[in-house]
């Protein structure tokens, strides 16, 4: 994946700051999480040269602030028990300072709930989306607004499913 962050220079005329793949990404043995930029609800200064997706990887954005990222699920492997899966996801959401937001994993190991409010496309797979009540089936360039429910990803198919996110904090009531 290629990543094009632009800016600003000394003469305030615009210009390509960074062109390249992401800094930093997380969990590639099973799909993988990988930052493209964050902001932490300070001023954006467009002249400055820094990689803000090149620190550690947290799953919700600090107050006021964004992630936008991308994330791939492979497919489950047939078989795994469900006391395995729980280990892997409660693994998993530890390394990303989230173990917190597993509020209720009855339904699935990998739910979690953020205050967030998250807009979510997927854009290669065969993804559903489990909530506590309902489930859908989602297809390419399908569309979610992610309004801080407890929620997990489930990919349905037989290769790696793709999906872009923005997380932005919020008071969600």
């Amino acid at each position: 994946m290629r990543r094009i962050i632009t800016g600003h220079n000394k003469e305030g005329r615009s210009f390509i700051t960074m062109d390249g793949p992401p800094a930093r990404s997380i969990g590639e043995e099973v799909g993988g999480l990988f930052e493209i930029w964050n902001t932490d609800g300070n001023d954006i200064i467009s002249t400055d040269s820094i990689d803000r997706a090149d620190e550690k990887i947290i799953l919700s954005p600090p107050n006021g602030g964004t992630k936008f990222r991308y994330f791939q699920i492979n497919p489950l492997p047939e078989g795994v028990p469900d006391e395995m899966m729980q280990e892997i996801a409660a693994d998993a959401f530890e390394k990303i300072g989230a173990a917190h937001h597993r509020i209720d994993t009855s339904k699935h190991p990998a739910m979690h709930k953020t205050e967030t409010i998250d807009y979510i496309i997927l854009l290669k797979g065969d993804v559903t989306l489990i909530l506590d009540e309902e489930e859908v089936n989602l297809k390419p360039f399908d569309v979610v607004v992610q309004r801080g429910t407890n929620h997990a990803w489930v990919n349905n198919g037989d290769e790696p499913a793709l999906l872009i996110a923005v997380l932005i904090d919020s008071n969600i009531k």
